[in-house]
């Protein structure tokens, strides 16, 4: 006979390693088939019948709908999903986990060896990481019988507690205090499948009674609604919309049927439902309940939300991410979007940084000067926000292909990074030193750097659109550009020596910050130009050395470059 602390000892490691496994079953479903799940959920939201049918399903590999919810929330928030849709999925999940509660109430705790040993097998025999995923979540449909078939041999001394037992018939008179404390437990739990099997397995042993049963149920209900919406508390309104229409329509219900716990129950006995079988029962007619009650009422429950949760313009801050936040951490694939869309806004941002600095340069204007190492500022910031999502990101496994985009995603702001740098850091102090001693560029000198800005301002619009396709055409075109601005340097450097050996005043005064400009427009533009090489070199066009002959780089491009440490792809 165990004692009270024991017990009381393997019931939170029982109920930890539930949570654990249900955690364990929807990460390795969502890496494996993530992106297959999100598009079956996108596709499935033309009417509200296959909405709630896509939810239902997805759900039940999931084993968690609150991870539906989150997906649907980012949709929604995107505007790719409409708001009434993602209402339609999100109840069809609730009753996809009410499902899942019904199979997992089974009697099957003595497969979990077979489920573990396959989940292990499979993980260990390929390296691929779709089959990994699904060993993981074999592993942990695994150890979530297991965990039951632990709860289920803990709850029987507990059940003979006198002291649990006073404390589960107090809460049995009190069933709207019984759904509070449910609803709380499954908040903090994030998962209603696992607080409703703890349920269902105390009520196999008698300590739960019925009208318990039924009240937490409820509140269980209700505190998984609540979870989504306190994890996107400070986000967008439109981020906020979806889980909070689900906790509206489900908190709605409950509070109409938890005073009525003890009839519910006396009704439920008189069909012979009691124990474990009415806890996931009742789960599931709830589930139903709120569903068909609310999908004919989807319009205008949508039209609610948007009326009470308005969409409140805030004002852009340049320091802060666009498209970062409400990114589900368990699929890579958005993520990776999120981050591809961040890293091209900032490019937008360097960009006109770039095209101003030619204009500080020529004015020495103090005020703009300042505008653009505010923006320089905002740049840092960004570019470290998305360097931190991509690190946390990582953290959660990626495949090959994913691994791929996050080295391209990486290099290419930390490049963008450094151009902001150089044109803060050296063009910015060109730019005041050449206002403080009150100097102008020669005519012909002015020219020559505003043509050779503008080539390097195109390449890098170019390089964005690079970025952006992965177009092997655009990417032969950048890189041969690499020529054409050495060429143009060397020649603009002449043209400069040559005003200088004709004694141009203005030229003599300016030579050193004319050069400097110069070298730095090049520095840009071998950071920017970089964003070609993975491209050619996923084609098989760009060795290690040089660019093969023959290739389709188009006439007057030449079709060979030498690679080097200092300067990225050099032409040769």
């Amino acid at each position: 006979m165990m004692s009270a602390s024991a017990v009381f000892v393997h019931l939170i490691g029982g109920v930890a390693l539930l949570i654990w496994a249900v955690r364990m079953v929807r990460t390795g479903v969502v890496r494996a088939f993530g992106s297959s799940l999100r598009s079956v959920l996108a596709s499935a939201t033309r009417n509200r019948v296959t909405a709630v049918l896509a939810g239902a399903g997805v759900t039940v590999l999931m084993q968690s709908a609150t991870a539906t919810a989150m997906l649907l929330t980012s949709f929604s928030r995107r505007g790719l999903v409409p708001l009434a849709m993602a209402l339609a999925v999100v109840l069809g999940a609730d009753v996809g986990s009410a499902v899942a509660a019904q199979l997992l109430s089974l009697n099957v705790s003595h497969l979990w060896p077979v489920f573990v040993a396959a989940g292990v097998v499979t993980f260990l025999v390929s390296d691929a990481d779709r089959p990994q995923c699904i060993g993981r979540a074999l592993i942990g449909l695994g150890l979530l019988t297991l965990s039951l078939q632990h709860l289920r041999s803990t709850v029987v001394p507990l059940a003979e507690s006198e002291t649990f037992g006073l404390v589960l018939a107090a809460l049995a008179g009190e069933p709207i205090l019984a759904a509070i404390l449910a609803a709380g437990i499954t908040w903090a739990a994030h998962s209603s499948l696992a607080v409703v099997l703890v349920i269902a397995t105390l009520a196999l042993t008698g300590a739960v009674t019925p009208t318990l049963a039924i009240a937490a149920v409820l509140g269980a209900n209700v505190g998984a609604a609540a979870a989504p919406l306190s994890a996107n508390w400070g986000a967008a309104a439109e981020t906020k919309r979806v889980p909070f229409g689900n906790l509206i329509m489900r908190g709605a219900v409950a509070a109409v049927l938890i005073p009525f716990a003890g009839s519910l129950a006396e009704l439920a006995a008189s069909f012979g439902l009691d124990g474990a079988r009415l806890t996931v029962d009742a789960h599931l007619a709830f589930n139903i309940m709120v569903a068909l009650i609310f999908v004919p009422l989807i319009g205008p429950v949508s039209r609610l939300l948007e009326r009470i949760v308005p969409a409140t313009p805030q004002p852009a801050d340049p320091a802060r991410p666009r498209y970062l936040a409400s990114v589900p951490a368990d699929v890579s694939s958005e993520a990776l979007a999120a981050a591809h869309r961040e890293a091209l806004a900032l490019g937008d941002r360097v960009e006109a940084m770039l095209i101003k600095s030619m204009e500080a340069l020529e004015s020495g204007d103090p005020k703009l000067i300042r505008e653009l190492r505010l923006a320089d500022d905002a740049v840092d910031a960004v570019n470290e926000a998305i360097k931190l999502h991509l690190v946390r990101m990582s953290r959660k496994g990626m495949s090959e292909e994913d691994s791929r985009r996050f080295m391209e995603i990486l290099s290419f702001t930390t490049n963008l990074e450094h151009i902001g740098d150089v044109i803060d850091k050296q063009l910015l102090e060109m730019a005041e030193k050449k206002g403080r001693a009150h100097l102008a560029f020669s005519s012909e000198g002015l020219a020559d750097l505003k043509a050779f800005h503008a080539r390097v301002a195109s390449n890098f619009s170019t390089a964005l659109n690079v970025f952006a396709t992965g177009d092997p055409d655009l990417a032969r075109r950048l890189f041969a550009e690499k020529t054409a601005i050495r060429d143009l340097e060397r020649h603009f450097a002449e043209r400069h020596y040559a005003r200088l050996r004709a004694g141009v005043t203005l030229s003599m005064e300016t030579t050193s910050i004319h050069m400097d400009v110069l070298r730095d427009l090049k520095r840009i533009h071998g950071h920017f130009v970089v964003v070609a090489q993975p491209i050619l070199e996923a084609c098989g066009e760009l060795s290690d050395t040089r660019l093969r002959s023959g290739d389709p780089a188009g006439p007057g491009r030449p079709a060979s470059y030498r690679r080097t440490e200092a300067d990225g792809a050099q032409p040769a």
